[in-house]
């Protein structure tokens, strides 16, 4: 059956890895049938949140940016795959402050299961990703519905575009969209 599939693209920089494996992801996942949508960061704005908490009332942020508009496309898929860069052994700092945006979903009857992560990193020991499953894991703690399902970590590429080096792992993306 296909699945309504959310790729959320976190990397500002361009050509980053991150970005490289998540097209993969949404080849195969596109090859498999699914409905796929690919977000990127890069031109989008995203403020911080400020805890005010009107979203629990009011089902959106009161904040008026993109964020709105992605918080909603989460709301409506089956699977999200988040795709980010680790800096300093963390998710990508706006990739946080989407998270963090997206406390209005609490509330609401959202339709996504499925969560998979893909990571990149200059790192390249073994369980790198491993560091960014804390935060990731406190979020869908509020969020029963959803589980990760699968990741996918690439360590050793620092400069735009060095993961098409690692073929191994660009088929491993594309197989994971194909197995969502």
């Amino acid at each position: 059956m296909a699945k309504k599939v959310l790729i959320i693209s976190t990397s500002l920089r361009l050509h980053s890895n991150s970005e490289i494996l998540a097209k993969e992801v949404e080849k195969g996942a596109l090859e498999a049938g699914h409905d796929v949508e690919f977000i990127t960061l890069k031109d989008k704005t995203i403020n911080f949140c400020k805890g005010c908490l009107s979203c629990q009332k009011l089902g959106h942020c009161v904040i008026d940016d993109d964020a709105n508009i992605i918080v909603n496309k989460m709301l409506n898929s089956d699977v999200i795959v988040w795709a980010t860069p680790i800096y300093y052994y963390e998710m990508s700092g706006q990739m946080k402050t989407l998270i963090d945006r997206a406390n209005p979903l609490f509330e609401l009857d959202y339709k996504f299961k499925d969560i998979y992560i893909i990571t990149t990193s200059a790192d390249s020991s073994k369980g790198v990703s491993n560091c960014i499953l804390h935060g990731i894991k406190g979020w869908l703690d509020c969020l029963p519905k959803a589980t990760i399902k699968g990741t996918l970590e690439a360590g050793g590429v620092n400069n735009p575009m060095e993961i098409r080096q690692f073929v191994d792992i660009l088929v491993q993306a594309y197989e994971l969209g194909k197995l969502i």
